[in-house]
């Protein structure tokens, strides 16, 4: 009897909890409410088959929301906002029209089709927030409760309390800085991508760190959330070796690294893996205390290590790898679910096959995994290779989430098939292969982007019947800025149709990639830009916080458009050795690279120095702020190499200190005969601190305006009839008489339909010999083709044949190299053509 007491007054005093922190939410998204705290009526109810429900109705100027949790109260406070178009709360900006005298509404009751709404990728942690305050983490919880996620990642002081570990077993300080990157690099270090990479982890990042993680679980807790936080996945420092010198260790590479920065992965046979993975959940849970799920991943991106053909072999060392995870995790805390991302089930079908993955989950335990099926809109949009719990059938009947990956590295340029996700996951939910779905989330490597994508998602979590998306759009509009005039419907009309009808895999314009680069993954139509400009002058909305945000957006699109079409046309007049008309391309270039910088000072997020503010407020000292900054300046400019431009913000302070200048010093250079060096220029811009200064303008929407009217497109007079084929050249600069590697970056999506390269000879007295033609793809190469060729007089051109097999991905960017000699001297010009069926 005292028993069942205690452990109902613990569940009120839970109840309570839940309550009063979903209230402390909804006072912070709208702080009026604060004056009639009596007008909010929040109750606690039960879950229906597990899953959060939520009730709401207003009337005799009382709101009365009923939830089965903090986040579903939370979730309904925002469903009521938003149905009644009182605004909208965006990461750091938000437009909130909450009445004096609240309109009576109908009582409407929601309950989620799923368990779970998850959110977040490993690699958020990178793209997003590895710097994040606590004053930052505090806004995006609340984002998430508003939203209705309920099971966020949650992998802040991972290495915090690893470091305790390995100190235990007794490797030193040096063998332990040696395996971690700088703080912006972790994802990758944490999948056993990379080791080692632009910095260390000093003492008080560490401290830092878990205090910061405790603030974050407590929130997140307080909420009815449950976080899935970091377990032991197997790599380990190399320093393991001299403690332990018979140990059987995999050592794993990825993307082109130098050997130097490979991981190594703890064999799961030795016994020392499942100590290892023991002392880690000892030491989270006596820091954190007991959780639930915890993620733990072995082969992002990379081979199994161990021979394929031997599938006896290979499937024995996944089972026992399977096995020895979930061991680890389960070892302290019988409760423990072991959760793994699930990116390579449709990125790598070569290694990834019903077989390979059956025999991973073997050993597990059915109600002890939770699969995330990371990318169905890749599956279903890009890559078009089928849904995963197809080709897996069902997963094997593990529980699964499915998810999508709304953007790449942070990218702000817009792309997505919006009707996809909107009504996408009722294929799962509909399928007879469905097996044991337990959730829909997403999982961006980015976020601060795309906002209606995400709204978009987050609503359609909610709901299992088919969405209008046209009329989501409206509804959208009303929520997001009050109103929703003509131009506005026509201009959502042909971006549903041109940027939001597809998902390129990273969108980005030319002058965000290597220079050289011609073609760009950016929607650069007509009916885009009519649309872009369309929504800018969209009159009566212009006090709308977000209207001026997202306006700002489209301009710089705009604007972006019109850099792309003068980098390009620079580069034709390049090819023709036109200097005049390249110098009168780039002042084209410069202008419209200037106006885009300066709109960007006004968005509360896109802007280089909230993002260097961030890195320099965790440092200690000068130099460790210093040294932050360098970290977080890399993840968005070269990010390794031989990972370059991967995250391609649209931000200020990047485009004016960073692309323009580095465009500049490689156009000039060639027109002035030299060799570029990008890559020395690249490092002395990582290693430099602070921003120049900046001019935002009064009025913002006039701006807007004034760019979007006063960018036509490029004079006819400075646009050639070049070949949309062309991918660089090579001048008299670039090439000697002895045997060099040149490379040329490649768009991904050049790869469609591609057949070979042609050399075409423009000018000069001297041929170019050629001796092999490579192309790369994350920084291996993909295909090869190697025969002695000649581009001159008289023969003009030499082509090489590069048929690539199917399913070949460039997910960390790809490139072209040759081997090359000029033959009698240096005097040699010429340009590449891709040729494609």
């Amino acid at each position: 009897m005292l028993l069942a007491s205690l452990h109902a007054f613990a569940g009120d005093m839970e109840k309570n909890r839940e309550r009063e922190a979903a209230r402390a939410v909804m006072m912070r998204a709208v702080p009026a409410l604060a004056g009639t705290p009596e007008k909010l009526n929040l109750e606690i109810i039960e879950k229906e088959n597990g899953h959060d429900v939520f009730e709401t109705k207003s009337s005799g100027e009382v709101l009365t929301i009923r939830g089965s949790s903090g986040t579903a109260l939370c979730r309904g406070f925002y469903d009521f906002l938003k149905k009644n178009h009182m605004g909208m709360v965006s990461w750091d900006n938000k437009d909130i029209r909450w009445p004096e005298q609240l309109p009576d509404t109908a009582l409407r009751r929601i309950v989620s089709p799923f368990r779970h709404h998850y959110y977040f990728n490993v690699v958020t942690y990178g793209y997003t927030m590895p710097y994040w305050t606590w004053e930052r983490w505090e806004r995006e919880i609340d984002w998430m409760a508003l939203h209705g996620i309920n099971m966020p990642l949650a992998l802040v002081a991972t290495e915090g309390i690893a470091v305790r570990v390995w100190k235990q077993l007794g490797l030193t300080e040096k063998e332990i800085q040696e395996f971690y990157t700088g703080p912006a690099h972790l994802p990758w270090q944490r999948m056993g991508n990379i080791v080692n990479h632009d910095g260390t982890l000093p003492a008080s990042w560490h401290k830092d760190q878990i205090a910061l993680q405790h603030r974050i679980l407590h929130r997140m807790k307080s909420l009815g959330m449950t976080p899935v936080c970091p377990a032991f996945s197997g790599f380990v420092p190399q320093g393991i070796r001299r403690l332990y010198p018979e140990v059987k260790l995999h050592r794993l590479g990825w993307g082109g690294w130098p050997q130097k920065k490979h991981a190594h992965l703890l064999s799961p046979e030795e016994p020392l893996f499942l100590k290892i993975g023991n002392l880690y959940m000892k030491e989270w849970q006596k820091e954190f205390g007991k959780n639930t799920y915890f993620l733990a991943d072995s082969f992002n991106e990379m081979e199994l290590p161990v021979n394929q053909g031997n599938a006896e072999a290979r499937d024995n060392m996944l089972s026992s790898l399977g096995e020895q995870i979930y061991r680890s995790i389960s070892s302290n805390n019988p409760d423990a679910v072991w959760v793994m991302q699930g990116w390579m089930f449709g990125y790598q079908r070569n290694i990834w096959n019903a077989d390979t993955l059956k025999a991973l989950l073997s050993k597990v335990p059915d109600n002890k995994m939770l699969l995330l099926d990371l990318a169905a809109d890749y599956n279903k949009t890009f890559w078009r290779n089928g849904m995963n719990w197809d080709v897996f059938k069902g997963f094997f009947n593990k529980p699964w989430v499915y998810s999508v990956v709304p953007n790449m590295g942070g990218k702000c340029a817009m792309t997505g098939v919006l009707d996809f996700y909107a009504n996408g996951h009722l294929e799962a939910l509909n399928s007879s292969s469905k097996g044991r779905l337990a959730g829909m989330g997403m999982a961006p490597e980015g976020i601060e982007n795309n906002d209606v994508i995400y709204e978009l998602v987050t609503d359609a979590a909610w709901r299992n019947h088919q969405e209008d998306v046209e009329q989501y759009l409206e509804n959208y509009c009303r929520a997001r800025y009050g109103n929703y005039p003509d131009t506005l419907k026509e201009a959502w009309g042909l971006l549903r149709r041109t940027a939001y009808s597809n998902l390129k895999d990273h969108p980005r314009f030319n002058w965000q990639m290597k220079p050289g680069t011609r073609s760009c993954s950016v929607n650069v139509s007509e009916d885009f830009l009519r649309g872009l400009a369309l929504f800018v002058n969209t009159r009566g909305l212009e006090q709308s916080p977000l209207f001026r945000q997202d306006a700002v957006e489209m301009a710089v699109h705009y604007l972006g458009i019109r850099m792309n079409e003068a980098i390009q046309a620079a580069l034709e007049a390049l090819d023709e050795q036109d200097q005049e008309n390249a110098e009168k391309c780039m002042d084209y270039f410069r202008k419209y690279a200037l106006q885009a910088d300066s709109l960007l000072e006004g968005h509360s997020t896109w802007r280089l120095s909230r993002w260097i503010a961030f890195a320099r407020s965790h440092g200690a000292s000068t130099k460790e702020k210093d040294e932050y900054e360098k970290n977080a300046r890399r993840l968005v400019s070269r990010w390794g190499p031989p990972v370059d431009d991967y995250a391609a913000k649209i931000w200020s302070g990047l485009i004016r200190d960073y692309y323009l200048p580095r465009w500049e010093h490689f156009i000039q250079s060639r027109l002035s005969d030299k060799n570029p060096d990008m890559g020395t220029w690249e490092e002395k811009w990582v290693r430099s601190t602070g921003i120049s200064p900046a001019h935002r303008p009064e009025d913002l929407i006039k701006a807007c305006r004034q760019a979007v009217r006063e960018a036509p497109p490029l004079p006819a007079s400075l646009k050639r009839k070049a070949a949309k084929s062309v991918i660089g050249n090579w001048t008299s600069a670039t090439v000697s008489t002895e045997w060099s590697d040149l490379e040329w970056p490649v768009s991904s999506a050049d790869l469609e339909k591609l057949r070979g390269v042609r050399f075409v000879f423009t000018s000069g007295n001297h041929a170019l010999e050629i001796d092999r033609v490579e192309l790369l793809g994350n920084d291996k190469v993909l295909v090869r083709d190697q025969h002695a060729g000649l581009a001159g007089k008289p023969s003009r051109g030499i082509f090489y044949k590069l048929s690539l097999p199917k399913g070949i991905h460039a997910n960390n960017g790809c490139s072209l190299r040759a081997r090359v000699r000029s033959v009698g001297g240096k005097d040699s010009n010429g340009k590449l053509e891709l040729v494609k069926e």
